[in-house]
């Protein structure tokens, strides 16, 4: 699975104009799966952005995790972080989830998340989203497990 975190001070996602998931302090997590992805990638993705250690501590220093914060996740589908920009300028994502799976995965990943401790809020798979976030820092890592 691929994932963008974004270090936020807040973020929203609308459809349609409607607010459908908002968090203050935490992560927005732009995440996809890929072809060959399993439930093992989702746990392991899960785990280890619940620990990632981007928030500072009383020095200064990124030193804490979403879970030291209290913070929230808010975890958006996102298919096009499997785009392959290597030929020509249209980009290629044959190498995403079919979206059956896709969907699956990206529902399990949020449940993971959940189950780590964090309060998660969600976009909707598949929608035209409206995402909008002031990034904290910023910070902003690519992962890919």
């Amino acid at each position: 699975m691929r994932a963008l975190v974004q270090r936020v001070s807040e973020a929203a996602v609308r459809i349609d104009g409607d607010v459908v998931g908002e968090i203050g302090p935490g992560l927005l997590v732009l995440v996809c799966a890929m072809q060959g992805d399993t439930e093992a990638n989702a746990d392991k993705l899960a785990a280890k952005i619940a620990r990632l250690r981007i928030f500072s501590d009383e020095a200064g220093k990124m030193n804490r995790a979403l879970l030291d914060t209290g913070g929230a996740a808010l975890v958006v589908s996102q298919f096009t972080l499997a785009a392959d920009t290597s030929r020509g300028n249209r980009p290629g994502f044959s190498a995403a989830a079919a979206p059956e799976e896709g969907a699956r995965l990206y529902e399990y990943f949020a449940e993971r998340l959940r189950s780590e401790g964090i309060a998660v809020a969600q976009g909707r798979f598949g929608a035209d989203m409206k995402v909008s976030l002031v990034n904290d820092g910023p910070v902003t890592i690519w992962m890919e497990l």
